[in-house]
């Protein structure tokens, strides 16, 4: 998931490698918080909302960021919303 993330970033090299896993286990936990337990690195929506929380959260200077953050939250209310997501049975 870190390359696809870092390549949504527009990131090719390694020296931010850390700070981008942490912004992936922060949507993830923030996924998790909100009641989704399917996570799969394959599932298109899942790697959506995490790449709309990096792009959100990523770097000082970003202009953009409220347009990711609204984009996160309607995805996340979504999937959370979806009996696909959020039973433990999936």
């Amino acid at each position: 998931m870190l390359n696809k993330v870092k390549q949504s970033l527009r990131i090719t090299h390694s020296e931010l490698d850390g700070e981008i896993s942490n912004l992936i286990d922060a949507a993830m936990m923030d996924l998790s918080i909100s009641g989704i337990v399917k996570f799969s690195e394959n599932d298109p929506l899942i790697l959506r909302a995490v790449t709309l929380y990096a792009k959100a959260n990523f770097g000082l200077s970003n202009d953009e960021s409220e347009k990711f953050l609204q984009g996160y939250t309607s995805l996340k209310i979504h999937l959370a919303l979806c009996g696909d997501y959020n039973h433990d049975d999936v």
